[in-house]
């Protein structure tokens, strides 16, 4: 059984695909141990704990040093025996003694089809702001493994979505969330588990 942390920053729509792939059977042999957030207030929490899944907040400034929360997060990790760690919005830069130590354990979910539309600066909404403006007709998401760079790890999967006349960003990342992130992330975390990746 694949031992599985989730990592978030906001409301947990990922989280939620997860949850519910695990329900349905679509995910298999896996299990979410642990939902950790760097914000206390993270609706993601409220729906980890709604689903009998562990909570847990590790905040940047409840420490005296980025170091001293980068032991904390690694801490806490660790705590929970993980063999993946799912990346689902989690809005804060990973301390590279922890992408060494889960050296290909680690995936990220990201609202673009990489390498357009990634890298510093690139998430959330001003993802699909910045596709709109270059006028592209196709984006979609990645999930792809993380490294030390932003957004360049191996990819893993990606998914076409159609940009569609009068579209707006809040509109677009809808699209992309129901018909390409909450495809992809599910089936890598299954794939991974019952060794297909």
């Amino acid at each position: 059984m694949l031992r599985v942390g989730v990592l978030v920053s906001g409301g947990g729509t990922n989280l939620q695909a997860i949850i519910d792939a695990v329900k349905s059977g679509d995910i298999t042999n896996a299990s979410i141990e642990v939902v950790i957030s760097n914000k206390k207030d993270a609706y993601a929490l409220t729906r980890a704990k709604e689903n009998g899944i562990a909570a847990e907040s590790v905040c940047i400034k409840d420490f005296e040093s980025r170091e001293k929360f980068n032991d904390a997060l690694i801490e806490k990790i660790d705590s929970y025996n993980l063999d993946l760690i799912v990346l689902a919005g989690f809005l804060v830069v990973l301390p590279p003694e922890l992408i060494a130590k889960y050296r290909n354990r680690i995936i990220n979910i990201h609202p673009s089809l990489i390498p357009s539309f990634c890298g510093n600066g690139f998430y959330g909404l001003h993802v699909h702001e910045k596709a709109l403006e270059r006028g592209v007709k196709v984006t979609g998401a990645t999930v792809h493994f993380v490294d030390e760079g932003t957004d360049t790890g191996p990819i893993i999967y990606q998914k076409a979505v159609e940009v569609l006349p009068g579209d707006t960003p809040e509109i677009l990342q809808k699209r992309v969330m129901e018909q390409a992130e909450w495809k992809i992330l599910p089936k890598a975390i299954n794939d991974i588990a019952n060794g297909i990746i």
